[in-house]
């Protein structure tokens, strides 16, 4: 069989135009029980998955191993707020890419503004800016797309191939650049959680050495 190339990035573009984030203002304002939360985590994000019929967008398991590694504050009276939605989603894409300690390091300022909702800069304005920056994100990922795309058409020209042999080795060059390009950010997005963790370890060690003034005025 034929694998139509072209028909295949097409369909992988429009279904990148679909993506339904979900904005601040749809996120619930009432606390919700576990039930209402795993309904509206599923409800809204259903359509990122792979396998939409069968995958598991958020589980009651889930969000337990979440709390207990520290990802997630415990809710109160066992509802979960809009802060704690907020992490959610952050932690549903997060988990794709990066382990749950890296998660931990990347989430830890976020916690810090956890339920300070008088405050301007709270989770919710936190969110607000990423969602923006998620869109405006959008076309420029697709124009690279585009142009991954059309260097693989360049490849495997002049190798004496069958028409649908080269299609298939195209495409296989098409998914190594953008496996790369994965592969290049991930690394940089490691390094720079492994250097915040390497800062915050050495300020812990600096107030460990400072000398206790207490202690000497009493000397």
């Amino acid at each position: 069989m034929t694998i139509d190339n072209d028909d295949l990035l097409n369909s992988i573009i429009a279904s990148l135009g679909r993506i339904d984030t979900i904005s601040l203002d749809e996120i619930p304002n009432i606390d919700l029980y576990m039930d209402q939360l795993t309904s509206f985590m599923d409800e809204r994000l259903k359509k990122t998955t792979r396998h939409p019929e069968t995958d598991k967008i958020l589980t009651k398991t889930m969000i337990n191993n979440y709390a207990k590694n520290d990802l997630l504050p415990p809710p109160v009276k066992k509802k979960y707020s809009k802060d704690h939605i907020i992490l959610l989603i952050f932690i549903y894409y997060f988990k794709t890419v990066l382990s749950i300690n890296d998660i931990q390091t990347l989430l830890e300022p976020l916690k810090k503004r956890f339920q300070l909702s008088d405050d301007e800069f709270n989770l919710g304005s936190i969110y607000d800016t990423c969602f923006e920056l998620q869109k405006e994100a959008l076309d420029p990922a697709i124009e690279d797309l585009k142009k991954k795309y059309e260097r693989s058409l360049s490849t495997f020209e002049d190798d004496d191939l069958s028409e649908d042999e080269k299609k298939k080795m195209q495409m296989f060059s098409f998914i190594i650049q953008m496996l790369f390009d994965v592969y290049v950010k991930k690394l940089l997005i490691e390094k720079i959680l492994d250097n915040i963790v390497l800062d915050e370890e050495k300020e812990k060690a600096k107030t460990k050495q400072k000398p206790d003034k207490k202690n000497k005025t009493k000397e």
